[in-house]
């Protein structure tokens, strides 16, 4: 399976000739290469994470291609067909399997308003957490796209969250609210974090790819 990272959260992963993307959203350029989608992932509410012009471009390209989302998503996003899901909850699409957790996105502040957030497994590979730090407990995580940057991360929480999933390979992601500084320097926080485990972190600009 093959992860190529974009702007932001959005991902795609590749298996056998067929794709699946994660989080498209507003800090996204749009996403050129649509061939092969089977299916889409969103985590939840927050415009970073999709957009109806996403939405509509892989819709025309793919007309079909199943949503899957909290229901949060499928309140905002009213002029789509989403397939709701939660934690503890398994769905297939094509060749990926997505399995759900966490459930509640990391708190920005008392005073805005709490949404759901869903962190997905793919194929029983690679970890994507959403907004959260939420830990998929007794999976052992080949590869972890770990958020870099946001209103609600602190790095050093962030690190923990690294250390707790122990992933053979990590990158970073959710980083478009950074400077390139800031970037770097908490790439190397969560470098150090995966390598206590024994793990490798890779640093992924938007075009690279991983192959898993």
């Amino acid at each position: 399976m093959r992860v190529t990272k974009y702007e932001h959260a959005a991902l795609r992963l590749d298996e056998s000739g067929e794709g699946l993307l994660v989080d498209p959203g507003s800090f996204t350029t749009p996403i050129d290469d649509l061939s092969g989608i089977v299916a889409v992932v969103i985590t939840h509410e927050h415009p970073d994470h999709w957009t109806p012009e996403h939405l509509d471009r892989i819709l025309r390209a793919a007309p079909g291609t199943p949503i899957f989302a909290p229901a949060g998503v499928a309140a905002a996003a009213t002029d789509y067909e989403i397939t709701e899901v939660t934690a503890g909850d398994t769905v297939t699409a094509g060749r990926f399997t997505l399995r759900f957790f966490g459930g509640d996105h990391a708190v920005i502040h008392s005073s805005v308003p709490p949404v759901q957030n869903v962190g997905v497994l793919i194929n029983d590979q690679l970890y994507y957490p959403g907004d959260s730090y939420a830990v998929p407990e007794g999976v052992d995580v080949d590869a972890l796209a770990a958020p870099l940057g946001a209103p609600w991360l602190k790095i050093g929480e962030a690190m923990d969250f690294v250390l707790a999933v122990k992933p053979h390979r990590a990158f970073g992601v959710h980083d478009m609210t950074l400077s390139v500084i800031g970037r770097n320097m908490h790439r190397q926080r969560l470098a150090w974090a995966t390598e206590q485990s024994g793990g490798e972190f890779f640093e992924l600009d938007p075009g690279d790819t991983l192959d898993l």
